[in-house]
């Protein structure tokens, strides 16, 4: 099949997803053509197969390398088109099924999906609602909530308010207390985040989270816990299904960006530093193909997770729920609190496009990469099927009774 995979973007999770697309595009060349489809900073689209190098990032080849492109929201059109130039014709570039490893805005909250369901194109993941409502962490917990699933305690402080700051941290003091952690309403890979020991912090750390988002949420510090995460598998008429489940280990007292993809990487070149693209895999970690980077991967792991076999089946039996709750399709990763004393659990969050495709979870669970990647196309493409057997279009009377001089009633 011709692969489509979909990354970069308009999102600050732009150097994660580059990572997530290579390791991904590794595995589906094993049996499928894949066609690398990447989006700037800037928003222009690129394609070509010089696009499947990492180090053509690194450099900023992209232009140089790849043809710029669009993807109209022609439905039956299928696929891309490359615009005629000076010495080009135009020309398309036909797609079965698109793979959507945008992390963060304009890519998991729904915005593209929306594009591809204009374009009549089958994509994996999650769709269009779905996908919105697992990127807003205030959308995400009322949906939990509808689901009677418990959650982490939390304010929300609308920045738009006149008196939404000082109201918010007021609320924070009185029902959460310290210490708390802030976040952006709509980010990931721990962007934004930090942890308030007072006031004086907090109201720091709301106006940094605010840089991201006009909305912030702060959560309870679930102290005495650890997280336990899992990831599940369905839709396209599949019942959803669940992996191991890990105990991600950070340095700090919660889990930052370097800890999720830097920790011991080792790069060169005009991005070393922040934002490098490489990570070093920890020592017994499974990597898809030689030399690539292993994005989440990186991070240190205990799968499966050590904590007891009743705590594991309430935190799968939870991501189950959550995964249903929303409405998610494809692969996701759902976090998880647990306190280890009293077995009580908590759902943190959802992840619709998780770093890596969480392909680390469910090679543990008996599943490798490359059939994930298959079953992930197979559930977008019968996906696509059942939509297209809804009807659309209904047939009325009122365009004739208009032109008769009628009045139609809205």
């Amino acid at each position: 099949m011709r692969v489509g995979v979909i990354f970069g973007g308009r999102s600050v999770e732009h150097d994660v997803s580059i990572v997530t697309a290579h390791q991904l595009m590794a595995v589906l060349s094993e049996r499928h053509e894949v066609v690398p489809v990447y989006v700037a900073r800037d928003g222009r689209w690129y394609t070509g197969p010089g696009l499947d190098d990492l180090e053509v990032y690194r450099h900023a080849r992209w232009a140089d390398v790849g043809e710029e492109a669009i993807l109209p929201p022609t439905f039956g059109f299928g696929g891309l088109l490359i615009q005629a130039g000076r010495l080009k014709a135009s020309k398309r570039v036909p797609l079965d099924v698109v793979i959507p490893a945008i992390h963060g805005t304009y890519g998991e909250d729904g915005t593209l999906q929306g594009l591809l369901e204009l374009a009549g194109l089958p994509y994996a993941g999650s769709g269009v609602a779905a996908s919105a409502v697992g990127m807003d962490k205030v959308a995400m917990k009322s949906a939990l909530t509808g689901a009677a699933l418990p959650l982490v305690p939390d304010v929300l402080i609308e920045m738009d308010h006149p008196d939404g700051v000082h109201t918010g941290l007021d609320e924070v003091e009185a029902k959460l207390g310290y210490p708390a952690f802030v976040k952006p309403v709509k980010a990931g890979s721990s962007v934004g985040i930090g942890k308030a020991a007072d006031r004086a912090v907090l109201a720091e750390l709301v106006e940094v989270a605010a840089r991201y988002d006009n909305r912030v949420l702060v959560e309870k510090a679930m102290e005495g816990c650890v997280e336990i995460n899992c990831s599940v598998i369905g839709g396209g008429g599949r019942e959803p299904r669940v992996s191991v489940c890990e105990q991600p280990v950070g340095w700090q007292e919660f889990l930052s960006f370097e800890d999720k993809y830097l920790r011991g990487a080792k790069s060169s070149g005009p991005e070393a530093g922040a934002g490098k693209l490489a990570a070093a895999p920890p020592s017994g970690s499974p990597a898809p193909s030689s030399g690539s980077p292993t994005g989440m991967a990186s991070l240190d792991r205990r799968i499966p997770a050590p904590i007891s076999e009743e705590s594991t089946a309430q935190i799968q039996a939870n991501a189950v729920q959550a995964f249903r709750a929303t409405g998610a399709s494809g692969v996701a990763r759902i976090d998880s609190f647990l306190n280890p004393d009293s077995g009580e659990t908590w759902v943190m969050e959802i992840n619709t496009v998780p770093g890596s495709f969480a392909f680390y979870l469910w090679e543990a669970t008996g599943l490798a990469f490359a059939d994930l990647a298959d079953e992930m196309i197979a559930i977008a493409i019968d996906r696509h099927r059942s939509i297209g057997r809804r009807l659309f279009t209904f047939d009325s009377a009122m365009l004739d009774q208009a032109a008769r001089g009628g009045k139609a009633r809205g």
